[in-house]
C-alpha cells in the first residue's frame, strides 16, 4: 500500500542547502517537506567539513603530545609519551556530528518542516515516491508545486582503481577502525592534503601522489608555498607529476612520472580524493531532461533549472561546491518560493582549505585581476612580523590584498598561516561592501591579533606600513 502527502515545496536532500532551504521557507509559512536518505545534514555534517575538522583538531593535539615528549618544545613542556585510544577519538568525532544532525533535525521540527527519512525517486516534476516512508512500510507519494534538487556530491571514483578493500574514499578515511602504517593518499587537492596531515599528525607515513607539477594546483603558487614546506618538514613525501596507473598484481601502486618511468609504491590503504562530482544518479533525475552543464545541472542566477519550478542549489549544481554556497542558494530559493525577489549574486565566496597552515581565498587574485584587464596594487604582510603569529609559533606564511589602482577598491584577499580561516569572514565582508583600501587602513584593528595582518596588508599596498 502506499500513501500520499501534499506540499508546497519538497527538497531532495538534507544536506547544507536543503535543510537550510526547509528552516527559511517553514520561518515563511511555506508547507515544506524534506526528503533525507540517511541523517539531515549531508555530507558536509556526516561525512565531511565538520568530522574532518574534528580529526584535524585531534591529530594537532597529538601531534602537539608528540613534540612535547621528544622534548622538542621550545615553550619548555615535556610529557611521557603520547598514547593515542583511535576508537576513542572518533568516538568524540562521532558525537560532534550526532549532536550536530540532531540539532538540524530539531531545528526543521522547530520551524514547521517535515523531514521524511528515505531514498527518494522522481516520478515527474511535481511528484516524487519515497519507498518505505508511509506509516504502513509502504511507499510514500509526495506531490508538490516546487521541487528543489539538492542531492549534493560523491567522491569521484578512478575507473582504474575503485574503492574497495585497500582503496578507500574520505567517508572511509574519517572514520577509521585502525591506522595503516602506510597510507597513499591520490590527489594533492584540499582533501587529500587535509587527511594526509591528519594521519601524519597520527604517526602514519604518508605519501601524496599529485598528476599537477605542485600541490593544490587550483591556487597560486606564493600560497601553497608554505603548505609544502610544512609537508615536507613533516616528512609527507610528494610525489608530483605522477599519475596513477593501478593496483599491481600484489598490491602495490603503479605511478608513472612526466618521463613515463613507472615506479611502484607499497601501501596498507590507498585513499583516492581526486575531487567529487555532483550527485545526479540513482533517483531518477534523468527523466525530467533537465539542462546539464557539464554534469551538474545548469541554474541561473535564482537557482532555476530548464524545467518551471524546478530548482537546484548546491553541489549538484556544479562549482564552487562549498557549503556556504548552498546554505545561501536554500535561503535565497525558499524566499522566491514565499513571493519574495532575489537574484544569487554574491560579490565573492570564500574558499578555506584546512590544510598546515591553512589557506583562505576570496574574490581575486593577481593573476585573475590581470587576465581581465585590470591594473592593481599588491601587497602582502608577512606573519613572521605579527606579535600574535609569534605567540602561536607560527609564523610562516602572509596576509595578500588586491585592489584596484584607479580607486583602491578591493577586489580579492588571500592568506595562507595558522588560523586564517577566522580572517575569512573580514575578506568577504571588505568586498560585499565595495571597502577600499584606505577603509580597511583606516579601521582599528585590535592588538594583538592576527587580523592586525589585514590591516598592515593595505597600509603597505598605500606605501606605509608600519610593521615591516
Amino acid at each position: 500500500m502506499s500513501s500520499t502527502l501534499e506540499t508546497q515545496l519538497l527538497i531532495i536532500g538534507g544536506g547544507p542547502g536543503g535543510y537550510i532551504a526547509g528552516i527559511r521557507a517553514g520561518q515563511l509559512g511555506v508547507k515544506t517537506i524534506v526528503v533525507e536518505g540517511v541523517n539531515p545534514g549531508g555530507t558536509c555534517l556526516n561525512i565531511g567539513c565538520i568530522p574532518s575538522k574534528a580529526l584535524i583538531h585531534a591529530a594537532e593535539e597529538f601531534a602537539k603530545a608528540t613534540a612535547y615528549a621528544a622534548g622538542t618544545s621550545p615553550l619548555g613542556i615535556s610529557v611521557q609519551a603520547p598514547a593515542l585510544d583511535l576508537a576513542r577519538t572518533v568516538a568524540w568525532k562521532a558525537g560532534i556530528v550526532k549532536k550536530l544532525t540532531g540539532g538540524v533535525a530539531a531545528l526543521l521540527k522547530k520551524n514547521g518542516a517535515q523531514l521524511v527519512k528515505g531514498w527518494a525517486t522522481i516520478v515527474d516534476g511535481k511528484t516524487v515516491d519515497v519507498a518505505g516512508a508511509a506509516e504502513d512500510g509502504g511507499t510514500l507519494r509526495i506531490r508538490c508545486e516546487h521541487l528543489l534538487i539538492a542531492s549534493g556530491s560523491v567522491p569521484v571514483e578512478l575507473p582504474f582503481l575503485p574503492f574497495g578493500g585497500k582503496v578507500i574514499s574520505s567517508t572511509e578515511a574519517l572514520s577509521p577502525t585502525a591506522l595503516p602504517k602506510r597510507l597513499i593518499v591520490v590527489g594533492g587537492g584540499y582533501i587529500g592534503l587535509e587527511l594526509g596531515t591528519v594521519y601524519r599528525k597520527l604517526g602514519c607515513e604518508v605519501t601524496v601522489v599529485e598528476a599537477q607539477d605542485r600541490i593544490l594546483p587550483a591556487y597560486d603558487a606564493e600560497l601553497t608555498k608554505p603548505v609544502a614546506t610544512h609537508l615536507e618538514k613533516s616528512s609527507v613525501k610528494l610525489l608530483t607529476g605522477h599519475s596513477v596507473l593501478g593496483l599491481a598484481d600484489n598490491g602495490q601502486l603503479r605511478v608513472r612520472d612526466t618521463n613515463g618511468t613507472e615506479i611502484a609504491l607499497d601501501a596498507d590503504q590507498i585513499l583516492v580524493a581526486v575531487g567529487r562530482r555532483p550527485k545526479t544518479d540513482g533517483f531518477n533525475l534523468e527523466s525530467l531532461q533537465l539542462d546539464l552543464a557539464g554534469k551538474a545541472i545548469k541554474i541561473d542566477d535564482q537557482c532555476r533549472t530548464s524545467m518551471r519550478n524546478v530548482w537546484a542549489i548546491g553541489d549538484v549544481a556544479g562549482e564552487p561546491m562549498l557549503a556556504h554556497r548552498a546554505m545561501a542558494q536554500g535561503e535565497l530559493v525558499a524566499e522566491i518560493v514565499s513571493g519574495r525577489k532575489r537574484h544569487f549574486v554574491p560579490a565573492a565566496i570564500p574558499a578555506v582549505c584546512f590544510t598546515d597552515p591553512e589557506i583562505v581565498v576570496v574574490g581575486l587574485s593577481p593573476d585573475e585581476a590581470k587576465a581581465q584587464g585590470i591594473e592593481t596594487k599588491v601587497a602582502l604582510f608577512p606573519f613572521a612580523a605579527n606579535g600574535r603569529a609569534m605567540s602561536l609559533e607560527s609564523t610562516d606564511g602572509f596576509v595578500r590584498v588586491v585592489a584596484r589602482s584607479s580607486d583602491h577598491r578591493i577586489l580579492g584577499w588571500q592568506a595562507v598561516g595558522v588560523q586564517v580561516s577566522e580572517l575569512s569572514i573580514a575578506f568577504v565582508q571588505s568586498i560585499e561592501m565595495g571597502a577600499t583600501l584606505e577603509d580597511i587602513a583606516g579601521t582599528i584593528h585590535p592588538h594583538p591579533t592576527l587580523g592586525e595582518a589585514v590591516q598592515e596588508a593595505a597600509l603597505r599596498a598605500l606605501g606605509h606600513a608600519l610593521h615591516i
